[in-house]
């Protein structure tokens, strides 16, 4: 029996060899960093991965309205929440985003204020509880946020038709203690 000796393990050697040296090339190509898609969709693009971000805060409620702007890579947060730790991690989630080069954050912390909390309890019972409104609050974010600041409600937020931004606007506006109800509420698809 013969014995196989280095003459036979030399075309694998060579083999070996090519093969890392074109991993190698292509593990530097990989390193090059990424240029920013110059793409048309991009800014949508981008708009969309802020929106996911900020819904997928976990204490963002249906007190709480966040709105932004994107800006070429800049990105401007609009809104008012009621906890200060919202508005830092709103901030946190939208700066990590890739192609975002700086964050403008312009979110107003409401003052606390019992009576506030205690209107916007009243308030989201009148208006989540109003006939039909149940579709809104089986949502994981609800689609309808009650801002309450200094006794003043504003809505804000996306409903499906005329009539339920009017029921909404209506049932907020049978709530005690309330100095003004302002509807923003928008009708999806208009």
């Amino acid at each position: 029996m013969r014995k196989l000796g280095w003459n036979f393990l030399k075309p694998l050697h060579t083999v070996f060899c090519v093969f890392l040296a074109f991993a190698a090339m292509a593990g530097t190509a990989d390193a090059r960093p990424a240029s920013p898609p110059n793409t048309a969709n991009y800014p949508a693009a981008l708009a969309n991965q802020v929106r996911h971000q900020l819904v997928m805060l976990p204490f963002y409620s249906p007190f709480d309205h966040l709105e932004f702007q994107v800006k070429g890579n800049q990105v401007v947060l609009l809104g008012q929440v009621v906890r200060p730790s919202l508005k830092e991690d709103a901030r946190a989630a939208v700066s990590h985003i890739e192609g975002v080069e700086s964050v403008d954050n312009q979110i107003e912390v409401l003052p606390p204020s019992p009576m506030d909390d205690q209107i916007r309890r009243a308030e989201f019972r009148a208006v989540y509880g109003a006939p039909g409104f149940d579709i809104y609050l089986i949502r994981s974010v609800q689609p309808i946020h009650i801002i309450v600041k200094n006794g003043h409600v504003t809505l804000e937020g996306v409903v499906r038709s005329q009539t339920d931004r009017n029921l909404a606007g209506m049932a907020a506006n049978q709530v005690p203690n309330v100095f003004s109800v302002t509807n923003n509420l928008r009708v999806e698809n208009s």
